[in-house]
């Protein structure tokens, strides 16, 4: 699924999406680097028996930055995971709110102190200048934590996008959308 249209259409909370979604699918790019990265640190190590440490720091680098960007993305295109047991059961109205009131009091306040925690441990790794433990690794670790609240931040407008969705859903204001199948 690469956009939102199994959600009815709300038009700020699609621009929202769009934009999130683009953003992540550039990143996601990141992926294609990290395979090459893993593919050299094979042929290293079978073909030369030596790795370097930087590549293997690299690896763990990139599938972070992908794994945290993929978070905001799967919020957007309604593909992340949950557990349907009951919610399946519930009619649309009694979903929109259950949706609502799980953004407001699960989802926000805990992306609220992540994101406060995540300031001060980017801060603190930029003051001391932190680099990796090994002396042939990767400098700059604030770099990598600089993803955690950039990522956060991009998973909290993802759920105001679909606060606003689900509650002018919930309010009629929406716009259900036919899928559209041409070409299948």
């Amino acid at each position: 699924m690469t956009s939102n249209d199994a959600l009815p259409s709300v038009p700020l909370a699609d621009a929202i999406d769009r934009c999130i979604q683009r953003l992540c699918t550039t990143v996601a790019w990141t992926y294609v680097l990290l395979v090459l990265v893993i593919i050299t640190q094979v042929v290293l190590r079978k073909g030369f028996s030596s790795g370097l440490i930087i590549l293997e720091e690299l690896q763990w680098h990139l599938y972070a930055t992908g794994v945290m960007f993929g978070l905001a993305y799967s919020q957007t295109t309604n593909s992340h995971i949950r557990v349907d047991l009951l919610y399946g059961q519930f009619s649309q109205k009694t979903r929109y709110v259950v949706e609502i009131l799980g953004i407001l009091i699960l989802v926000m306040p805990f992306l609220i102190i992540m994101f406060m925690h995540s300031l001060d441990f980017v801060y603190d790794s930029y003051r001391i200048n932190e680099s990796s433990s090994s002396p042939s690794g990767l400098p700059f670790r604030w770099i990598i934590k600089g993803v955690i609240p950039i990522t956060l931040g991009l998973l909290a407008l993802a759920m105001v996008s679909r606060l606003y969705r689900d509650t002018m859903l919930l309010c009629g204001k929406g716009v259900v959308v036919e899928e559209n199948h041409h070409g299948s």
